[in-house]
């Protein structure tokens, strides 16, 4: 078992840019590909990894520093600290039973796989960490932790599910053939599904309106660079510091705006040759039997209606933190909210828009799960030794991914029976959403 540990931490530390290339040289050799052809795909994806990387981190450390600053200057005081998704991560990484979540997320995989419950390799291991994390939570609230383990198995299945019908919309966003995004933050597609079916019936709402559309309409303004550019500058003044900073933030936004789209071809360059091997080795092997290669959420990076409806929606959670009552929550790390957004761009087909309004919508739903699991996030930082047990004070993550379902696996696991029938009837929401992507898919497909 230590041996387990060591190899898996030691595989961990390798990064996702080294760790998830690796692995798909692995595939494409399985695949038959030549070596020369597979370690160049596999090399060119760890430059896509580092590059999304770079501009994600450049983009969330300029943005989040504005945002951060607005946020003083108003006089803000909220008791807990948010240490956004990499604090979560890295607390979730220190428990000590994280790396069992491995074998389990391989083993559920390899058996929907064999028996044709789902068309996703899931090979993006890095995003462990989130069952983790959910199993952490329920094992809190039930003291067993062989129900937290059944409520990540839980969670496993609906991301490969999910995974599957997304397949399509993730091809027609990237332009990449045969990858998913089977990530725990397009779950909360889940509740904004019913409210994007009543959005499409509003008439300015329910047409195109992604990127592209946006540059037809305002014609320059509509382009990436001086869309950012619009958006840093207008940040860069409410933040209070000054002409000359919102001339440099606005810089910043505008280059980061122009680079996604160009680092994101990088995954088109090293995805297909390994998607077009797997599904000639299924054709030959399986009767044309499709698979999706599951990945990290950088892979749709490349699209700038979701960087313009994250950055649109940093004011929601600033005004939200302020006025909505009981929050305890002050936005900092956690203030690019990648939390919604990826699940609404899917969801929405790049309807930027009805992704503005989704982030307005669920802000509540993140902040007041935020305030909420507080306390667990603290009692995990203490006791893995990560935030030191002498100092005082909370931590949490203003931007709570899935609040929704990780409450409600922790409940119904403690025989809650309110929790147990809203969680029936979160599980038929989702499988409106499966039906109704199938649609889609389906009618998408006959038209092309």
């Amino acid at each position: 078992m230590d041996i387990l540990k060591t190899v898996i931490q030691y595989i961990l530390d390798l990064g996702a840019a080294v760790f998830v290339p690796f692995l798909m040289l692995i595939v494409g050799l399985l695949m038959k590909m030549k070596f020369r052809d597979a370690f160049s795909a596999a090399l060119t994806l760890g430059v896509a990894f580092t590059g999304m990387g770079i501009l994600v981190n450049f983009i969330m450390t300029s943005m989040g520093a504005a945002a951060n600053d607005l946020t003083t200057h108003t006089g803000i005081s909220l008791p807990a600290v948010d240490i956004g998704w990499p604090g979560a991560a890295s607390i979730s990484w220190a428990w000590p039973y994280a790396f069992l979540m491995f074998p389990l997320q391989l083993g559920i995989n390899f058996l929907l796989l064999v028996t044709n419950q789902t068309k996703t390799l899931n090979v993006d291991l890095w995003n462990i960490w989130n069952k983790i994390f959910t199993a952490v939570i329920v094992t809190y609230f039930t003291n067993n932790v062989l129900f937290g383990f059944l409520a990540a198995a839980i969670v496993i299945v609906l991301e490969l599910k999910l995974g599957d019908v997304f397949a399509p919309e993730v091809e027609r966003l990237t332009g990449i053939p045969g990858v998913t995004v089977p990530h725990f933050i397009c779950l909360i597609a889940v509740l904004l599904h019913p409210i994007d079916e009543l959005l499409k019936k509003v008439p300015l709402l329910n047409k195109q309106f992604d990127a592209d559309t946006l540059k037809d309409k305002i014609g320059v303004f509509g382009e990436n660079s001086v869309m950012g550019a619009i958006i840093g500058f207008i940040l860069g003044l409410s933040s209070g510091n000054g002409v000359k900073y919102a001339f440099t933030l606005a810089v910043q936004a505008a280059t980061a705006l122009t680079l996604f789209p160009m680092v994101s071809k990088l995954f088109s360059q090293a995805l297909s040759p390994i998607s077009e091997a797997v599904s000639e080795f299924m054709r030959e092997r399986f009767e044309d039997r499709e698979v999706y290669i599951g990945l990290d959420w950088p892979i749709l990076g490349g699209r700038n209606e979701l960087w313009v409806a994250v950055i649109f929606t940093i004011p929601f959670l600033l005004i939200g933190a302020v006025t909505l009552p009981h929050n305890s929550v002050l936005p900092f790390a956690g203030i690019i909210n990648l939390s919604f957004v990826v699940g609404a761009l899917l969801l929405t087909n790049g309807n930027v828009l009805r992704m503005i309004i989704h982030g307005l919508i669920s802000t509540p739903l993140f902040l007041y799960g935020a305030t909420y699991f507080t306390p667990y996030m603290t009692r995990l930082a203490r006791e893995t030794g990560t935030l030191d047990k002498g100092i005082k004070g909370m931590i949490s993550w203003s931007t709570f991914e899935g609040p929704d379902i990780r409450y409600l696996l922790a409940t119904i696991f403690k025989g809650d029976l309110l929790s147990i029938l809203l969680f029936v009837l979160w599980l038929g929401l989702y499988i409106w959403l499966l039906k109704d992507r199938n649609k889609y898919n389906q009618a998408i497909q006959e038209i092309g």
